[in-house]
């Protein structure tokens, strides 16, 4: 049925010559072509809602007490944050219900390798889709910080590649868990022990140097703790030091960790 859903609407049907894993993508695209318009504007509200709450409101009482944060005012600290945290709400979101939707539900990953697609054009298709709505996020998303003046300079013009990088270092491992799984049940546990304790102790609202010694290796650990520092020293133009570079090559190994592992997983999964 899902085969013949995708046939009849043209959904896995683009223009003649486009390679594989941009057929793929391109379901994607058409199923979010029904959904788009609420999407785009909780894209415009979030960030306003989060920076006017966050930064204005709590910044006030922050620089009221302490006056600044890591040198800077409480909004440019916390802005950046929210937009690599912002990313890792939206990348685990799409890595969980649509991938079991995919193999076990709806059955349009089962369809696709039934077609001349490999089980790495899905695998590609689905990250890669990913990577768009992150990009999209993340573009509006630096908008808004713009308009609030906390993007400080050109440098903020590479805050969207890095936003992805880190959304894509936690995007594969989750698609790998989520393949894995057999109903939705563990979703609920990933969210609450896993997305959820990243959001709050990996310097999103704070430095972490704050937090005890033990919690700081802990922390150090998260890829979101590494795409913060990134985003945030790209947003506040801070030059590109070793530090930074560590960041890429860190949250690197885990999007080429977290794609071998889907890849792994989605073949045992889709050839029998």
């Amino acid at each position: 049925m899902a085969l013949e859903t995708l046939t009849e609407r043209g959904a896995a049907q683009p223009r003649h010559g486009w390679p594989p894993w941009l057929r793929s993508i391109w379901q994607h695209a058409y199923f979010y072509s029904r959904t788009w318009r609420s999407s785009i504007v909780s894209s415009f509200v979030q960030p306003v809602m989060y920076l006017a709450a966050m930064g204005l409101g709590i910044g006030a009482l922050v620089t009221k007490s302490t006056g600044t944060v890591s040198g800077v005012s409480y909004l440019a600290f916390v802005a950046p944050g929210l937009l690599a945290g912002s990313l890792l709400q939206l990348s685990a979101t799409e890595s969980t219900y649509p991938v079991l939707a995919g193999l076990k539900w709806i059955k349009t990953y089962w369809a696709k390798v039934a077609t001349p697609l490999s089980v790495g054009d899905v695998v590609i298709g689905h990250l890669g889709w990913v990577a768009i709505r992150c990009a999209a996020v993340a573009t509006i998303y630096l908008g808004v910080m713009a308009a609030f003046g906390v993007v400080a300079g050109p440098l903020g013009l590479l805050v969207v590649p890095a936003a992805v990088l880190s959304a894509m270092a936690t995007a594969g491992p989750i698609t790998a868990f989520s393949a894995s799984q057999d109903d939705d049940t563990p979703f609920a546990l990933l969210f609450r022990l896993g997305v959820l304790p990243m959001f709050l102790f990996s310097g999103v609202f704070y430095p972490i140097d704050r937090l005890p010694r033990w919690a700081q290796l802990l922390a150090d650990c998260s890829p979101l703790t590494h795409g913060v520092h990134l985003v945030r020293s790209l947003t506040l133009d801070r030059s590109l030091a070793i530090g930074c570079l560590f960041d890429v090559a860190y949250l690197g190994l885990w999007v080429t960790a977290g794609i071998w592992m889907t890849m792994r997983i989605f073949t045992k999964k889709l050839v029998q």
